[in-house]
């Protein structure tokens, strides 16, 4: 087999995949489900995968990998506290368009797996620019306290937001809606400028 047909298929095996896992879970999908996805056998699929942990790995990593591109490409020029905003955006509408790649980072979990160094990268990558955003935002001054802790707190904040919205809990109006309001840039800017 060409590296180039193999790369094909496990890119269209992760694709269909995504959206399986994201519906069923983990324990619900099975290779024959994904054979099936893909109008060939479960045997297959073991041509071009390990089997089902790999291809969750695969999945994940992927999910991770689109999303790091899409905070990525929000930062664009400006002061820290301005690209935080479009940080902020870019996670809500990556939410709101991609819903399977997001349950597959956040909601489903293969029980029995280790991190696999591809995962951990991409997952890494993407938390990556949020932290680093907020720590230039305290060296700039516009924010006060330990950039991790912060950066933890505004992940947290809008992942919230976002895990309300999903499960129905809050409408896509009030999603926006509250996802405009800085209360975490406020409640962490210089106390000078909180008077």
């Amino acid at each position: 087999m060409a590296p180039e047909d193999v790369a094909a298929f496990r890119k269209r095996a992760v694709d269909a995949a995504m959206h399986l896992f994201a519906e069923e879970g983990y324990g619900g999908v099975t290779m024959r489900a994904i054979g099936d996805a893909l109008g060939v056998s479960a045997m297959t699929s073991y041509r071009y995968v390990a089997g089902k942990p790999e291809l969750f790995a695969l999945v994940r990593a992927e999910a991770f990998r689109r999303f790091g591109d899409r905070l990525e490409a929000s930062l664009g020029k400006g002061d820290a506290v301005t690209r935080l905003g479009r940080l902020k955006q870019a996670y809500l509408a990556f939410a709101l368009e991609q819903p399977d790649a997001y349950r597959i980072m956040f909601e489903v979990r293969d029980p029995d797996a280790r991190e696999a160094a591809e995962l951990s990268a991409e997952a890494r990558r993407a938390f990556g620019f949020l932290h680093d955003t907020v720590a230039e935002a305290v060296g700039e001054g516009d924010l006060e306290g330990e950039a991790l802790t912060l950066a933890q707190l505004f992940w947290a904040s809008t992942h919230g937001l976002v895990s309300l919205h999903l499960a129905g809990r809050l409408g896509k109006g009030a999603l926006r809606q509250l996802a405009a309001i800085d209360h975490e840039l406020v409640a962490f800017a210089p106390r000078k400028a909180r008077r």
